[in-house]
């Protein structure tokens, strides 16, 4: 049977062309108060990788932390390791470090869909401070971003860009980020009892995609205080984070209420958007969004079905490639069957290297034969 490719982009427009006009003004941000979740979390560990929470990640090394009922000692909600605090809603909320210089933490997601350019949004989230925390901060704030941030430093998030001057002369200029809404300094946020929300309102630029929240500031410039502590885990001012959101003031463009097309039969496409660790086959959070997609189309055609694909790049032994193939493969049909979809449309198979889709002298054509498509199946 011919094949039919489909682009990522394409089943994009035809999910967002479903949109009815007004949609937009409801909130922009998957999974807003951490409760969906893939695993209960354990223990609160500075150089781990917070991978409970779904459609949430850090974008640095400062590990962030999931709080949640169902949660260790450490980890529970509403009394764990940093205080105690209920949530403001639901069981779950997430925690960060935000004043030291040398080690601060981050909450990164991905919106559901772009920003529109010249458009009015609110964005909101809500922040409590740890009982345990030694000191206070004022600026945490809300960065909307086009390209998803990946940094492996420990301290401020910064934006960093490089700069070729010719002649072999390069070299990277750091500057700190601006973010869209960020509380006042003179509004220091020490209040360990109740939830303050930090709020405000923006122009998008357009196409912000990815919203991170966090203390873009340095120290002497983040309105910091010392709170009297007798029992601080750790120095720094630690704020729980719960209920976030994003939605347009604005009326859009009202867009056709067009049915979400599913591709012809033999159609493979690429899942464009989907990250594994190195080596491993557990789905990272940053697939959120990708995989929502796919869920959507196959709750939109329940007579469809699909084989997941899994390949690898050209290092490696065959049988490691073969086994890591399948298990990437496997992760994702496993992750839709835990969100209602029907094992029996789904099937997986590894074909390791044996189908590069680019070359493997290159690091880009080695990340392009890393991949999961799905086929559809008759």
């Amino acid at each position: 049977m011919k094949k039919h490719w489909l682009t990522p982009l394409v089943l994009i427009a035809m999910l967002q062309a479903t949109q009815l006009h007004g949609q937009a003004t409801d909130n922009m941000v998957f999974n807003p108060s951490f409760e969906e979740h893939r695993d209960c979390p354990v223990k609160l560990d500075a150089l781990g990788v917070m991978r409970e929470a779904d459609a949430w990640w850090q974008p640095t090394r400062g590990s962030s932390d999931y709080f949640h009922a169902c949660g260790s000692r450490d980890c529970q909600v509403p009394r764990n390791k940093m205080g105690q605090q209920e949530a403001r809603s639901g069981e779950a909320y997430c925690g960060i470090y935000c004043s030291q210089e040398n080690y601060r933490e981050y909450l990164q997601t991905e919106l559901r869909e772009p920003l529109v350019a010249g458009k009015r949004y609110r964005v909101s989230f809500w922040v409590s401070l740890a009982d345990k925390s030694p000191q206070a901060v004022a600026t945490l704030g809300a960065l909307l971003t086009a390209t998803r941030i990946e940094d492996s430093t420990w301290g401020i998030l910064m934006d960093r860009e490089a700069r070729d001057y010719g002649d072999g002369m390069a070299q990277y200029i750091a500057t700190y980020y601006e973010p869209q809404v960020m509380n006042p300094r003179e509004n220091l946020l020490d209040n360990s009892k109740e939830w303050v929300e930090v709020s405000g309102e923006f122009v998008a630029q357009g196409g912000e995609r990815f919203l991170t929240i966090g203390n873009f500031l340095p120290f002497n410039q983040s309105g910091v205080a010392a709170m009297e502590r007798a029992h601080a885990p750790l120095p720094g001012a630690y704020y729980y984070i719960d209920d976030v959101s994003l939605r347009c003031l604005d009326t859009l463009p009202s867009a056709p209420a067009v049915r979400i097309v599913a591709p012809q039969e033999g159609t493979i496409v690429r899942l464009e958007n989907l990250y594994f660790a190195t080596g491993e086959s557990e789905v990272l959070q940053q697939s959120y969004s990708e995989l929502m997609r796919l869920k959507e189309m196959l709750e939109a055609h329940p007579e469809m079905r699909i084989e997941l694909c899994g390949h690898t790049d050209g290092q490696g032994t065959v049988n490691y490639n073969q086994r890591l193939s399948e298990a990437r493969a496997r992760a994702v049909a496993d992750y839709l069957v835990r969100r209602g979809i029907d094992r029996r449309r789904l099937e997986w198979k590894g074909y390791g290297k044996s189908q590069p889709v680019a070359s493997n002298d290159s690091a880009e054509g080695r990340r392009q034969n890393r991949r999961v498509e799905y086929r559809v199946l008759p």
